[in-house]
């Protein structure tokens, strides 16, 4: 049997959950709730070993919370990686964790390279069949893998063939979030900024793998941080997913993301990390929960953030 559609199994998950929120699990080790790196210190003393076991405690409660309010997580695979194996066995688990709990996992991991490493990447991180080439494991597999463009084509391609083989799904860098990407992604190229290039070539990629939902298995991430843009690249990609980080405590807001999304109000899902996941050290869930209630905190962060964006997004395209 085929594997079903990546694009399709998201937007009917983001319908039948009202829902176009993502959670970003970016786990800073000085800010988790003291409750949770205290006791993972008594058990096993200071050290890589006791900060992987506080993120994976931390992250079970995170999505305990979330898990209806969110359609999907994304782990950013650098938090995990600073803690060398006992870090990376520490992601492992947390893809696990959100897979038990019925969300899509988007492993935010920015890989490529050329060809034949780039496939390696590939079996990595994505799902499909064994291949006789590599004994892979599946310990990093999730529904979907960030991926870095600047290597061409014969880079992505080995992403777009495993994600088609398994039903998973990419997003292609696009235009990202921070503030100095304009230094390489709008370089002018030929009469327009890269960032429009790389999405031109995005749209023609994916154009073979379209779902019933009307969308491709590839999409490409454009931060929220410039709406403006956000708005342009909808156009010149209409069949990719968007993938929207810089929401919240990056600076983006429910008004600069409307953009990503199509007439319908669909299209696009929505990153937010810290405003959500810390959101007890903030007003207001820092007066009514803090520190002691930081389930609390975080639950009702996540839900106020869905029902802000579905909200917005489709009053704005309300037909």
């Amino acid at each position: 049997m085929a594997a079903e559609h990546f694009a399709d199994r998201l937007f009917d998950a983001v319908q039948r959950k009202r829902s176009q929120l993502v959670v970003g699990l970016d786990p800073r080790i000085p800010q988790l709730p003291p409750a949770v790196l205290d006791e993972a210190v008594r058990e096993h003393g200071r050290g890589a070993k006791a900060a992987a076991c506080a993120i994976v405690q931390f992250n079970r409660g995170v999505l305990d919370a979330v898990s209806e309010a969110a359609v999907a997580v994304k782990i950013q695979v650098a938090f995990y990686e600073c803690l060398g194996r006992e870090g990376m066995a520490a992601y492992a688990r947390t893809i696990e964790d959100a897979r038990g709990r019925g969300l899509i996992v988007i492993g935010d991991v920015k890989r490529n390279d050329i060809g034949n490493t780039a496939e390696a990447y590939a079996l990595a991180h994505l799902a499909g069949p064994a291949t006789d080439e590599w004994p892979a494991a599946s310990d990093f597999h999730v529904d979907a893998v960030t991926v870095n463009p600047l290597f061409g084509s014969d880079g992505v391609k080995p992403f777009i063939a495993r994600a088609v083989q398994g039903g998973c799904g990419v997003f292609v860098l696009v235009r990202t979030s921070n503030p100095s990407s304009r230094e390489i992604q709008d370089l002018d190229c030929g009469g327009m900024p890269l960032h429009v290039r790389i999405a031109e070539m995005v749209e023609r990629w994916g154009s073979e793998n379209v779902g019933r939902s009307g969308y491709s298995m590839l999409g490409a991430v454009v931060g929220a941080t410039f709406p403006g843009h956000l708005r342009t690249l909808r156009e010149v990609m209409p069949h990719a997913p968007l993938l929207v980080p810089g929401f919240g405590a990056q600076g983006g807001d429910v008004g600069d993301v409307k953009g990503a999304f199509d007439p319908a109000g669909s299209g696009a899902i929505v990153v937010s990390a810290r405003a959500i996941i810390f959101a007890w050290e903030r007003e207001p869930y820092a007066s009514k929960w803090g520190a002691g209630k930081w389930h609390d905190a975080v639950r009702a962060a996540a839900e106020d953030t869905r029902a802000a964006i579905w909200k917005a997004t489709h009053k704005a395209h309300k037909r």
